[in-house]
């Protein structure tokens, strides 16, 4: 093959090669009206996927739950109980779990607004050096000048502005900003899990308290049964196997009490780490009460209001919707892209000419930057980007589905809970009446030491029983507002309070979030306002 012929062959490549190139700058993955309905940005526009709600609660018709109104934000305080309300601000200020959260949005926030920065032009500086030449006598072209050393000065200012055409830097923008929303309602969910994690174990604490109590006050009642079988038995009138019945029921009875002992301080040394402080003996702190009881019946809302209130279905869609602007990114590489390379500044031999007009200096140079033989790998990458979108969006449904049975769960849960609780209280009644009927027949010798044992026995079983169903029907609720997604809104509350907000329930309606802005930041934390005024009405959709 002749010279001649390759470079025609040569030129008939780079011909080919540049139709090629045109034509995917005039279609790409994007058409030119979409990309004008898109302000200017490649990539596909977010939208907010279906989700797979039901319409109403598989229980919405039992009258403990209320589907109409919406859901109790503080429902901790339901309980009525001034110890836990302490408890849950507490730990809200110093629990180290949650403040690691916050540092994680302020630094999400930061990387946000460092991508806003790119935005504006990518590199610049200000530039001032000072040379001392001094030329070689031995060139021959040098030495005809004369004088052989001379200085310069110069000072100026250079930048490179990457001009934002397709979208790039706005989508990454937007990527950004999803991230840092994720990142807010990482926070939210944490608080969540600390506020339910608190209540847990202060109702196990005070079940395993009500247990020792109620232990310890049925032990003295069969004390006094072992004293009454020891006398009769020393009178002659009983056997001894009376006394041994009745040193078997005390004796096991005693024996519980320590386990709930240790379930009581087991259940205080975790509210301490919840709280943020060493281990200590909460018991004079806490005091003595009743099993937080809960109320009559639940604010439940619908299903539907998942999708604006559990912080993990709203991090997960923000995770998709920063997904979705990465699409746009990888598009945008598709196309040329467009910088402007300057300098301004001045140059003199002379310190004192520096400022002088015939000083100064200037450039400009306009740079194309086009990647045409990419060979596959920048269309791969949108499918890549576009493959790990499809995945958060099957992760962020999942997540609403399991959003929705945690909620059935904790339901059914409370209902079946409080329906043992009220037929445990029956036979709680019916064993408490037997004991009192068969010591005055075991007192007046018409009943033997045997059926005292059996019903004594009985008494105790039952009221174990009743403690932890009234416990599980705490757990129930507890359980029914985790999975509902409540409890985060205590950290709007003193904006609320002073009339600065108007405490709104986040929503997300086409994919866009809006309520990040004003929020009353977590404790020890500055606000978290991440749109500034200049560019409020530039944000994405």
């Amino acid at each position: 093959m002749t010279s001649h012929s390759i470079t025609r062959s040569l030129q008939r490549q780079a011909i080919c090669l540049l139709v090629a190139a045109c034509a995917l700058a005039t279609s790409g993955c994007t058409s030119w009206s979409q990309y004008w309905r898109n302000n200017m940005m490649v990539g596909p526009e977010y939208m907010r996927p279906p989700a797979p709600v039901e319409s109403e609660w598989i229980d919405s018709g039992d009258a403990q739950v209320r589907s109409m109104s919406d859901v109790e934000t503080l429902w901790w305080e339901q309980f009525n109980d001034p110890v836990l309300n302490g408890l849950v601000l507490q730990a809200y200020e110093g629990n180290l779990s949650l403040r690691e959260a916050g540092f994680r949005v302020l630094a999400a926030r930061a990387a946000y607004n460092i991508t806003v920065g790119g935005f504006f032009p990518q590199a610049q500086g200000a530039v001032a050096a000072y040379d001392r030449w001094v030329l070689s006598r031995n060139v021959g072209a040098l030495s005809a000048l004369g004088n052989n050393s001379f200085s310069v000065w110069q000072t100026g200012f250079n930048l490179s502005w990457e001009l934002d055409v397709w979208g790039r830097l706005r989508r990454n923008i937007e990527s950004a900003e999803g991230k840092y929303q994720a990142s807010v309602e990482e926070y939210d969910g944490v608080l969540v899990t600390l506020i339910a994690d608190v209540a847990q174990r202060y109702v196990e604490y005070r079940i395993a308290s009500k247990q020792v109590a109620d232990l310890r006050r049925m032990a003295i009642i069969q004390q006094q049964s072992l004293e009454l079988a020891t006398n009769r038995f020393q009178g002659g009138v009983t056997s001894e196997i009376d006394v041994s019945q009745a040193t078997l029921n005390l004796a096991q009875t005693e024996a519980s009490i320590p386990g709930y002992e240790q379930q009581a301080r087991v259940a205080a040394n975790a509210l301490c780490m919840l709280l943020g402080i060493p281990p200590e003996d909460l018991a004079g702190r806490l005091g003595a009460a009743e099993i937080p009881g809960s109320p009559p019946a639940l604010e439940a809302g619908i299903p539907a209001d998942l999708l604006r209130r559990r912080p993990d279905v709203r991090a997960a869609e923000r995770e998709l919707a920063a997904q979705s602007a990465q699409i746009g990114v990888a598009e945008a590489d598709l196309y040329p892209a467009f910088s402007i390379n300057g300098y301004l500044g001045v140059y003199a031999n002379e310190i004192g000419q520096l400022f002088e007009s015939d000083s100064q200096f200037g450039l400009i140079a306009p740079i194309v930057d086009w990647k045409i033989l990419n060979y596959g790998r920048l269309l791969n990458n949108i499918r890549q980007q576009d493959a790990k979108f499809q995945g958060l969006a099957a992760r962020y449904q999942e997540t609403v589905l399991r959003a929705g049975r945690e909620a059935e769960d904790g339901i059914i849960t409370f209902l079946k809970a409080r329906e043992a609780t009220d037929k445990q209280r029956v036979a709680l009644a019916a064993a408490t009446r037997s004991v009192e009927l068969v010591q005055i027949q075991y007192k007046e010798g018409t009943a033997d030491f045997n059926r005292v044992f059996v019903v004594q026995k009985n008494q105790v079983e039952e009221q174990i029983r009743l403690n932890d169903n009234i416990g599980d029907v705490a757990r129930g609720m507890i359980q029914l507002y985790r999975a509902l997604g409540g409890g985060w809104q205590l950290r709007l509350d003193q904006l609320a309070a002073s009339g600065q907000c108007c405490k709104p329930l986040p929503c997300v309606v086409g994919g866009e979030c809006d309520d990040y802005i004003g929020k009353q930041p977590p404790a020890g934390f500055d606000a978290w306002c991440i749109w500034p005024e200049w560019l409020r009405g530039h944000k994405p959709r």
